[in-house]
């Protein structure tokens, strides 16, 4: 699909519905924005969360990898 777009004064580019619909675009999605030899690029980023782990957060994971060690320690004696 081709279209036309508009930046206004601020930058802003608001790409119309039908081709988001076709891109599965969304509201506050990221876009990565890149130069090529043909001109603008835009195409979806791809994000991932991350999870800052406290000392709380690793007793729990280090209790529950001890817990799994005792079943599975009972399970190997049968």
């Amino acid at each position: 699909m081709q279209t036309t777009v508009t930046i206004t004064p601020r930058g802003v580019i608001t790409l119309p519905a039908p081709l988001r619909k076709e891109l599965g675009l969304k509201g506050n999605d990221l876009l990565i924005a890149e130069t090529t030899s043909e001109g603008l690029l835009l195409r979806p980023a791809v994000t991932l969360p991350i999870e800052i782990y406290t000392a709380e957060r690793e007793r729990e994971f280090d209790a529950a990898e001890t817990e799994l060690a005792q079943v599975l320690a009972k399970k190997n004696k049968r």
